[in-house]
């Protein structure tokens, strides 16, 4: 699986998770609070700092007829229309840079998911390095095909997508200019039930589509996102805030900064347990080794004597011979006397 390279930071098997923190709508309209996510972002160790780039009208249409009304009653924004949800949770596109700036100075790679032509034709304008198609776009077929003519990685979240509908997506990206490509398990509800991850998709997806796969979580914790990158996840994305207390659109499913801080290091840690297929001990290993029972003398025995189950034994250390040896023992003699605690040996043996 090839690597992909963004701004020096280099993403496959080899490497740590990339960690995302959406910021979504949890700015709450506040720039200052949005520059503070930033902020508190690099402080728990995220890779790249990720927001969306649209607003109500190129979204939806402002109508209230039930078609553009969320009325599902587990919804987190049951009761809204499309068009005043979205009003509340997107990023004023005059932020984008100085959000970008700040990530960039804290050493985050900024980056966004564009919902329309027009986005994308705006965040070429920042220079941004990478994309994001959402779930809800993954078959907007004009859509991938405009960010994938920009010849800049593609990050797309599945969610709901079918193994046809994922095919004609990848198909389309390869063909329109993307090269490196990253598809990201999803599933599309707000929060997620840890039940419905289904992450045996994920080495499944990544033998598929021949491509780097992890993992958008909407689940509540980091538990989901470490068994992600146990299945071979390399990105994990997961929605951030500063304090779910104090609302917002996504802050229900987001991360804390403390939260976030244990997602790197806990998924890191994964990564790292993965290592290799190997069998024996490991070079740290070998220390302990002598910890292994073995045959030793529990009694003093004289020359001549017979070894009995009284007078030798499998005990730690393991300086004696190995315990598969102790039934053929019995009955055997001692050349010389040996002390209790000895441990046996071959050589000391009629």
């Amino acid at each position: 699986m090839n690597e992909i390279v963004i701004e020096g930071r280099k993403i496959g098997p080899g490497h740590r998770p990339f960690i995302i923190a959406e910021m979504s709508g949890n700015h709450n309209q506040s720039l200052e609070r949005a520059l503070a996510i930033v902020e508190a972002a690099a402080k728990a160790g995220a890779d790249a700092l990720k927001i969306q780039t649209y607003t109500a009208d190129t979204m939806t249409l402002n109508l209230e007829n039930p078609d553009f009304r969320i009325e599902d009653r587990e919804s987190l924004w049951k009761g809204n229309t499309l068009y005043r949800l979205y009003q509340q949770a997107y990023t004023p596109w005059e932020w984008h840079k100085p959000i970008f700036d700040r990530a960039r100075e804290l050493g985050m790679i900024p980056f966004s998911t564009p919902f329309d032509e027009t986005a994308v034709d705006f965040l070429e304008e920042l220079d941004v390095p990478m994309y994001k198609i959402a779930s809800f776009e993954n078959t907007d077929i004009p859509l991938i095909k405009k960010v994938a003519s920009t010849g800049k990685p593609m990050i797309i979240s599945t969610g709901m997508a079918t193994a046809a509908e994922l095919d004609e997506t990848v198909r389309t990206a390869r063909e329109a200019g993307c090269k490196d490509l990253i598809l990201l398990k999803c599933t599309s509800t707000y929060p997620a039930d840890p039940a419905d991850s289904n992450l045996l998709t994920i080495p499944h997806m990544k033998e598929l589509f021949d491509c780097q796969v992890g993992l958008s979580d909407h689940t509540l914790g980091v538990g989901v996102a470490v068994a992600a990158v146990a299945l071979g996840a390399t990105v994990i994305e997961k929605h951030f805030t500063l304090s779910r207390a104090e609302g917002g659109v996504d802050a229900a499913f987001s991360l804390e900064p403390e939260e976030m801080k244990a997602l790197v290091l806990e998924t890191e840690r994964a990564w790292r347990s993965l290592g290799r297929i190997h069998y024996g001990p490991t070079e740290r290993e070998q220390a302990s080794l002598k910890f292994r029972r073995s045959i030793y003398a529990a009694e003093d025995i004289r020359a001549g004597e017979k070894l009995t189950r009284q007078n030798i034994r499998v005990i730690r250390p393991g300086y004696g011979l190995p315990p598969k040896y102790y039934e053929m023992l019995l009955g055997k003699e001692l050349k010389r006397d040996v002390k209790k605690g000895t441990p046996l040996s071959w050589e000391q043996l009629l």
